[in-house]
């Protein structure tokens, strides 16, 4: 189970409106990842704020980084986003079955 100061680091590095887009072009993106030069031409940013966004995502545990070759790629931690979906959704529907299990939120990932 999550805890509390882990989901909040989470949610805090997604209420950014760039980090939220970097965020969900890894996950659009799946286990392949992007490096960041392709993060940067795909979202119009400059490399120095991309590279200070991805350094507060990788802070929060949200995506990893991997080196191969000469170049960095980057992914999203899909178990991270689903803990963090679990965390939030835990206990809802007033104890009831849910539609739709945290589990069943990324399948493919």
């Amino acid at each position: 189970m999550m805890e509390d100061k882990f989901v909040i680091k989470a949610l805090a590095a997604l209420a950014q409106p760039s980090r939220l887009q970097i965020f969900r072009s890894l996950v659009v993106k799946g286990p392949e990842g992007l490096t960041p030069a392709l993060l940067a031409q795909g979202l119009g940013m400059p490399a120095n704020t991309l590279s200070f966004h991805l350094k507060e995502l990788m802070n929060a545990d949200l995506i990893s980084q991997e080196r191969s070759g000469r170049n960095l790629i980057y992914r999203a931690q899909y178990d991270r986003m689903n803990a963090v979906l679990a965390y939030l959704s835990q206990n809802c529907c007033q104890g009831e079955v849910c539609e739709v299990s945290p589990e069943e939120v990324c399948k493919s990932c």
